[in-house]
């Protein structure tokens, strides 16, 4: 099952549907949600299943709202200061509360002086269920904003002893019916890839200047991590890239996640199959090529290069008339086309748009052009959805042609001779400033762009003088601030800025040969990324570079004791489906790029017996990846 269905189902079972309650009918009620909540909600559920279990308003817990009484709310927050407290603020006036009674639902587990402070308050007496769902990943293609419920969710909770002992004594006083916890804390972006919504990760990872809060956020991503493998079933064996210190740091915090999960669910991740699944661990440094290229993929192309933000393409659809379109899993054809290869694009819209036509009997040209979209829209509306959505396709790839022609046809040339080392004749390249000197020389090429060619000039270099450096940097007309961006791709341990030999020997993967007489030259780099995953399925990948943890208990034979307090009291799981095949969970901290998202679907449609998953802190595109790096100064 696809990634945001699975966690939407879940949501929908543990959270949103109400209980039987007789003849009574759709008892109404709020969805009271934070800014986690809200884009996970989102992005799984549809509102017209919400509000069919009575919830008749969604509302953000940090605005403003209106009091409603006489209605029963369902928060579902993140357990942090934050919403907690806003959540006591609702109640604090005993006279006069926001609502008739709350059922409480946090995405994973609720910190000790947290919970004792809420225990404390006057909400307590108002809250009728308090549960933990722990789900602290985001799918990341968000849908329509919802409305709300009641929660009454749970799963795998992980409360500390002393802590639920306390909430035992005042269940009966503080009218506390359930406590559950969901573990979802994750934002499930497509049927593959996850989020966790947490781009400050980027400096605390990577920024010596951020060590102070380097654990706390590293506990957080490993309890979302743990979060998504419980979601789906998995034990899976944790891996790492020991090349960078601090993943062996991670690897280890998700590995007590992981094992706490276990205890209270032993038939997690049982199974031959499953057996098999592993969870690999990368730090960003391990390829800095790829989010820097410029890709000819239609995903990865439309994200660089237009304006698209939180998922939605702007265009002009006719002459004054802006539209918003989002680009999402909902929408089959983007998903037929998202991978492909520019130059494929637009043939096989109209191909599929001549076929659609056909079927309809609607008559048609040669070749169909936007304006003759427009007539056949007006004047058969009843297709007005399918016809919208093939002239939008078309405009989208349109726009990606018109911009690869302005400027990017010439960056990408030069861009792959230095990814690859060779040109398109499979020549290596003796001097790579010949190519690289005019691009920096032409002021007609945005900074940005100048900037992601002296990265790569970099990388294929294995650093450069501090010297050779400045006069790429004159070259170029860019700014100090530029340069200074470049120098901090170091934090990622690699080599930018080397005196004579003295170079950091670095381990690099075995590359595959991939190029064929069907390569577009234009697009011969494949991502790190792909190997690594095809490896780590083949059990090929270098043991000594990506090590397993040492010391865990095998998948196959490990059968933790059951949790003391909770025993099996929560073994309802509803109608949730696993898939019988093993998995490859990679998640690299510190953003993943659609080049990269691309490989999870490509290994998995090639291998059919396993399934890869991709995630990270957050997705990232070439310019979010420079910005990130431009914000790690020492």
């Amino acid at each position: 099952m696809a990634l945001k269905a699975q966690v939407g189902q879940k949501i929908m079972n543990e959270v949103i549907k109400q209980k039987k309650t007789g003849s009574s009918g759709v008892q109404w009620r709020i969805l009271v949600v934070d800014k986690l909540a809200m884009r996970m909600v989102s992005a799984c559920c549809k509102m017209h299943d919400i509000s069919a279990q009575g919830i008749t308003l969604v509302e953000d817990i940090n605005k403003k709202r209106e009091p409603l009484p006489t209605m029963e709310a369902i928060y579902l927050i993140t357990p942090c200061n934050s919403s907690v407290q806003k959540l006591i603020e609702d109640f604090s006036n005993p006279t006069r509360t926001s609502y008739k009674v709350a059922h409480v639902y946090f995405t994973e587990a609720c910190p000790d002086e947290l919970f004792k402070e809420l225990c404390h308050s006057l909400v307590a007496k108002r809250i009728k269920t308090l549960k933990e769902i722990n789900i602290a990943f985001i799918p990341y293609e968000e849908q329509h904003v919802l409305t709300t419920e009641c929660i009454h969710a749970c799963t795998q909770p992980v409360c500390p002893e002393e802590l639920f002992n306390e909430l035992c004594k005042s269940l009966a006083a503080k009218k506390i019916k359930t406590l559950k916890e969901i573990n979802i804390a994750f934002l499930p972006y497509e049927s593959q890839v996850f989020s966790l919504d947490s781009a400050e990760t980027f400096a605390c990872f990577y920024n010596a200047s951020f060590s102070n809060l380097r654990t706390a956020n590293m506990e957080r991503i490993a309890e979302q991590i743990a979060t998504l493998c419980a979601t789906l079933g998995e034990y899976p064996s944790v891996r790492y890239r020991s090349d960078f210190d601090r993943n062996l740091e991670l690897a280890h915090m998700v590995q007590q996640k992981l094992d706490a999960y276990k205890a209270d669910e032993p038939t997690m991740g049982e199974g031959p199959e499953k057996a098999r699944s592993q969870l690999l661990i990368l730090d960003r440094g391990f390829d800095c090529v790829s989010p820097l290229l410029h890709e000819l993929t239609l995903q990865a192309m439309a994200y660089d290069l237009l304006d698209i933000e939180n998922d939605v393409y702007r265009f002009e659809a006719s002459a004054g008339v802006q539209k918003e379109v989002l680009l999402d899993e909902n929408d089959d054809l983007w998903v037929d086309l998202r991978h492909q290869h520019i130059a494929v694009v637009s043939q096989n819209v109209t191909k599929n748009l001549k076929k659609f036509t056909e079927s309809k009997r609607m008559p048609q040209g040669d070749k169909q052009s936007m304006r003759d979209l427009s007539q056949m829209i007006k004047k058969m509306p009843q297709y007005q959805k399918e016809l919208s959505k093939y002239a939008t396709h078309l405009q989208l790839a349109e726009d990606c042609m018109k911009r690869y022609q302005g400027n990017v046809d010439k960056l990408c040339k030069v861009e792959q001779d230095l990814a690859m080392g060779t040109d398109a004749e499979g020549e290596r390249i003796k001097d790579q400033m010949k190519n690289i000197t005019p691009i920096l020389l032409d002021q007609t090429v945005h900074h940005l762009d100048k900037l992601r060619i002296i990265a790569l000039y970099v990388i294929s270099k294995n650093g450069i003088s501090e010297e050779n450096l400045n006069r790429l940097v004159h070259h170029a007309q860019i700014s100090p601030d530029d340069k200074q961006t470049i120098v901090n791709m170091a934090n990622l341990g690699i080599n930018i800025v080397v005196d004579g030999g003295n170079r950091k020997k670095l381990y690099t993967v075995q590359r595959k040969e991939r190029i064929t007489e069907q390569t577009y030259q234009m697009s011969r780099w494949t991502p790190v990324m792909k190997d690594i995953m095809e490896d780590a399925i083949e059990d090929k990948l270098d043991s000594k570079h990506f090590p397993f943890l040492a010391g865990r208990a095998a998948s196959s034979g490990y059968h933790a004791p059951t949790s003391a307090r909770y025993g099996h009291w929560h073994k309802d799981k509803g109608s949730q489906t696993i898939k019988n095949v093993p998995r490859l969970i990679v998640f690299v901290v510190g953003g993943v790029c659609f080049s990269e998202i691309r490989c999870a679907y490509e290994v998995t449609n090639a291998l059919k017996n396993w399934e890869v998953i991709i995630g990270s802190s957050h997705i990232i595109t070439p310019k979010s990846f420079l910005d990130d790096l431009s914000k790690l100064h020492i």
